[in-house]
């Protein structure tokens, strides 16, 4: 097995040859470099959380609050970072979470699709984001051999939403990512300030304009009348009147694997375990909608503890390699990544993801082999010293 920290002596027998990296190294270069390459509107949503973005901070700052212990004279030659995930082997417990405006942050404006290549290069997972740029069947085909999930904003409109599941299974993809934390946008000044919301502007909605069951609400196709079909969607996002009670037909709708994203609180994934869901996904939206609230880093040991045997993803802050080691130390069997591939999309396209995903893995791995935690299953909260 390839170790992924092999990714530095590429780059290092490449400066042999005079070829030198176009593509930065630190997170803070790439959010530099990536903030530039994006159009201020995008960035706004891109960059900006709720509130005065305490709870977006929180989640990155909570991992200096932890520090791997290192072990020596562990065998490191081989490492092994693979993970069981809903019936799948995957190479990596790293992923690509849901981002909503992937698709207008490519200069071509394709960056689902660019995302998607870049999942097949790379063997990390794309959580496709029901707001995208092109239809979920486009995004599926670029997969690969990869598995792909699909994210579910579920509308108002129960039909809707099955319509939606049902190309995604029809597509391809490996299982359905429902989440329960937006259906209301939060407060977000950046966005605000520049009265801008993509969707309202008929971005990134191609999944609801391609989908049969949507078109039959309108009096004519989306692109004759863009304005009434922005409209019918703004009055179809979302719905706030969804309970635990629906718990059951999200299960009826699909044979697929069933992750609900947003879950923080232990009893909520009791309650989610309860119902049959396949894995639980600890995350509060990178802080983007919610402030003044707990890291999902926090919260996450709670979380796992509540779901037993059920699998945990988690997501929000994380930014390196090293904290997706830690946050594998306090239990998540994977672990989401959201801002640094979009700025690796916006400044280098399907290479600038692949990139940034190769980076980040091979900070991981060599991480955990200098640390002495060769395969993830080393990993534990004993490998962790709280600050």
């Amino acid at each position: 097995m390839a170790n992924f920290g092999d990714y530095q002596f590429e780059i290092y027998l490449n400066g042999l040859s005079g070829v030198m990296p176009t593509m930065p190294m630190t997170y803070a270069e790439l959010e530099e470099r990536g903030s530039r390459a994006l159009d201020p509107w995008l960035l706004s949503y891109v960059a900006g959380g709720a509130g005065d973005e305490h709870t977006q901070d929180l989640n990155v700052s909570v991992f200096d609050d932890w520090g791997l212990i290192p072990r020596m004279l562990v065998d490191g030659s081989q490492r092994d970072l693979s993970v069981e995930l809903c019936g799948m082997t995957l190479p990596s417990p790293l992923l690509m979470a849901p981002v909503g405006v992937i698709g207008v942050c490519a200069q071509d404006g394709h960056g689902d699709l660019a995302v998607a290549r870049a999942s097949a290069r790379t063997g990390v997972p794309m959580i496709a984001s029901t707001l995208a740029a092109d239809p979920l069947e486009d995004v599926a085909s670029q997969l690969g051999e990869t598995p792909g999930f699909f994210q579910l904003y579920t509308p108002n409109d129960r039909e809707l939403a099955e319509s939606l599941v049902h190309r995604a299974e029809k597509a391809g993809f490996k299982g359905i990512v429902v989440t329960l934390d937006t259906w209301v946008p939060g407060w977000r000044p950046r966005d605000l300030t520049r009265s801008n919301f993509p969707q309202l502007r008929g971005l990134a909605l191609e999944n609801y304009f391609s989908d049969p069951v949507f078109v039959s609400r309108l009096a004519r196709p989306p692109r004759e009348d863009l304005q009434a079909a922005v409209g019918t969607w703004a009055l179809t996002f979302g719905n706030p009147s969804l309970t635990w009670k629906d718990l059951t037909w999200f299960r009826s709708m699909t044979s697929l694997p069933l992750i609900l994203k947003g879950i923080m609180h232990p009893e909520d994934v009791r309650r989610a375990v309860d119902g049959g869901v396949d894995a639980i996904y600890c995350s509060n939206h990178g802080g983007r909608q919610a402030n003044g609230g707990l890291a999902s880093l926090d919260m996450l040991p709670d979380v796992v503890e509540a779901a037993g045997e059920i699998p945990v993803v988690f997501d929000s802050g994380v930014r390196s390699g090293d904290h997706i080691v830690k946050a594998l130390a306090l239990g998540a069997r994977a672990v989401g990544v959201g801002r640094p591939y979009v700025y690796g999309l916006a400044l280098g396209g399907e290479d600038g993801v692949v990139h940034v995903l190769r980076s980040l893995l091979a900070e991981a791995d060599l991480l955990m082999a200098v640390d002495g935690y060769p395969r993830i299953a080393d990993l534990g909260p004993a490998a962790l010293r709280r600050r």
